[in-house]
């Protein structure tokens, strides 16, 4: 529709455009006026995971992301309109006891079920719970009666903060005295595995859990290197027996064996003997032969001869003798070195049991400690009186209704009655058409308009000529 057009139906129609908006304005302050007032009033709670009262490790103050933030704020808002915490603001304000209260119970329900609940759903109905940016909660009640709104309020801010304050105690308090049944098991664990550490030590002989094997093992491995060694030696002795044997047995000269050949008493004799031999000739030279000098050294070089003689078989047999005193020397070694190395392993076993003893006493003494700790944290942290919410701002009696508001309703009011005002005149337009303007006749008979007649000052009337004719011809 043509925005001129639509301005002069509406200034055509104005009387039923004005009738329909001062309608709609007069039945809405009526209403507004005839509804029963309602007060609302509001308390400010702030809450924070502050907790100032606890010796946990894990206490915190604030919050580590927005999220969590978030999620806290949306978990006190649902315990704040939790049935919980309406039945505490019931019996806080003592509802439950009053006549009209008790009237309407029996009334509503013929005296089936509890009261208390019965009384705290129908006042959960009145309450608003929201909340900003910040930590602060804003807790509102509408009613009736300004007072009662206020009452009311402030009931539910000072139940949430009990029922906060309640959900922190009491898991705390039922802990403390699971951590208190549970430490008179893990006390008895922790002396029955002493017991047994004391009863191992005694019967092993351990006097002390910190001996090491450091001495027996030293033992062990001495042991070790004494009879590899002994082995060695009876090998080679048992090398040198048999080509003594061999020689002996082929016949050759006692001589041509190599121990005999580099005995060091062997050797002092046949110096000896040489030397003897040589003042021998010398005496047989100078004396001759049947002197006495001569025959006096003659017998000694026979004793000579005869004592290396024996001293040389000696050497040749003591090999045998040897390697007899090696075996024996080397089945002495490797029985010690068995015995030490089972003890060894004695021991080793003892220590083992011993550390699978030592490992459950620390085992049960560390379970001890950690419930003791648990136990003490959460026997201060049930005693706690300082919840994670306090009163920022108790309700005050308000002043002037919150609802009806007869301003806004007005303001609305105007808005709805134009708009109704302006479909009434256009569905009116539609159903009884007029002419308002002479442009209008012109566009129905689309022919163009010569002038227009108009009222300007009676009794005198003048011809206007529309802007659009511009000369004689184009009206011709």
């Amino acid at each position: 529709m043509n925005p001129n057009l639509f301005f002069l139906v509406l200034r055509a129609r104005i009387g039923l455009f004005a009738l329909v908006v001062g309608a709609t304005l007069v039945a809405t302050a009526a209403v507004s006026l005839l509804l029963p007032k309602s007060y609302r009033a509001t308390a400010s709670l702030v809450v924070d995971r502050h907790d100032s009262q606890s010796f946990s490790d894990g206490a915190y103050n604030g919050f580590t992301s927005p999220n969590e933030r978030t999620a806290y704020l949306q978990t006190q808002l649902d315990i704040l309109k939790s049935p919980k915490v309406a039945r505490k603001a019931v019996e806080s304000l003592g509802l439950a006891q009053q006549p009209a209260v008790q009237a309407a119970f029996e009334s509503a329900t013929g005296g089936r079920g509890s009261i208390e609940d019965w009384e705290a759903e129908r006042l959960q109905q009145g309450l608003e719970v929201e909340t900003s940016q910040s930590n602060v909660i804003q807790v509102s009640y509408n009613a009736h009666d300004a007072a009662q709104a206020a009452r009311t309020a402030n009931a539910f801010a000072q139940a949430y903060v009990d029922t906060s304050l309640e959900l922190h105690v009491d898991p705390t308090r039922q802990a403390a005295d699971w951590f208190d049944g549970q430490l008179k098991t893990l006390r008895t664990s922790l002396e029955t595995a002493q017991q047994r550490l004391t009863d191992y030590q005694r019967q092993h002989g351990i006097v002390s859990t910190d001996e090491k094997l450091d001495d027996e093992y030293t033992r062990l491995s001495d042991l070790s290197t004494q009879l590899s060694k002994a082995q060695e030696d009876n090998a080679q002795l048992q090398a040198r027996a048999q080509m003594v044997q061999q020689a002996i047995e082929q016949g050759r000269p006692l001589e041509d064996i190599p121990e005999v050949r580099t005995d060091a008493g062997i050797q002092a004799l046949k110096t000896h003997l040489l030397e003897g031999e040589a003042a021998l000739q010398v005496l047989a030279a100078k004396y001759g032969e049947n002197h006495p000098e001569y025959r006096k050294q003659l017998a000694e070089n026979r004793s000579t001869r005869s004592a290396l003689a024996a001293e040389m078989q000696r050497v040749a047999t003591s090999s045998g003798a040897l390697v007899h005193e090696g075996q024996a020397r080397t089945a002495e070694l490797a029985a010690a070195l068995a015995a030490q190395r089972a003890r060894v392993l004695d021991l080793k076993q003892s220590r083992d049991g011993l550390s699978v003893l030592v490992r459950n006493v620390n085992t049960a003494q560390t379970a001890y400690d950690a419930a003791m700790q648990r136990l003490v944290v959460n026997q201060v942290e049930s005693h706690a009186s300082q919840a994670d919410a306090a009163l920022l701002n108790a309700a005050v009696l308000p002043q002037r209704p919150h609802s009806p508001n007869l301003l806004l309703n007005l303001a609305l009011a105007a808005l709805v009655g134009v708009m109704l005002g302006v479909g009434l005149v256009m569905l009116r337009e539609m159903t009884d058409r007029r002419i308002h303007s002479g442009w209008e006749i012109a566009e129905i008979a689309r022919a163009p308009m010569l002038g227009e007649l108009i009222a300007w000052s009676p009794p005198t009337s003048r011809l206007r000529l529309p802007a659009p004719i511009a000369s004689q011809q184009e009206v011709q």
